[in-house]
């Protein structure tokens, strides 16, 4: 899943190996193989491998969510933990009220 995605006029940034953070921090509404009423936040997907690797990457029943959501600096930050810590934040920022 090494995805590059510019940055600017010649940056690029890519998944980080052994990371996964986009598919544990946030929730996700839209059904997912295995997952028919998606997943909630902080809970790994069942397509997420062993290896941290998404099972369905760049197939066509990989929701269209997860694939808009793709690696930026900010985002990822210096680590998986920063990632992680970087997602849950905008997961608890953007929690519709209850």
């Amino acid at each position: 899943m090494n995805v590059a995605v510019k940055q600017g006029a010649d940056a690029a940034h890519a998944c980080r190996e052994g990371c996964g953070a986009c598919c544990i921090a946030p929730s996700i509404s839209s059904p997912i193989p295995g997952m028919p009423d998606g997943k909630p936040a902080g809970v790994p997907c069942v397509q997420l491998g062993e290896d941290l690797r998404c099972a369905i990457f760049g197939r066509p029943e990989r929701p269209a969510c997860c694939a808009g959501l793709q690696p930026q600096a900010e985002m990822c930050g210096a680590s998986r933990g920063e990632a992680l810590a970087w997602l849950t934040r905008l997961e608890t920022a953007t929690r519709p009220a209850s």
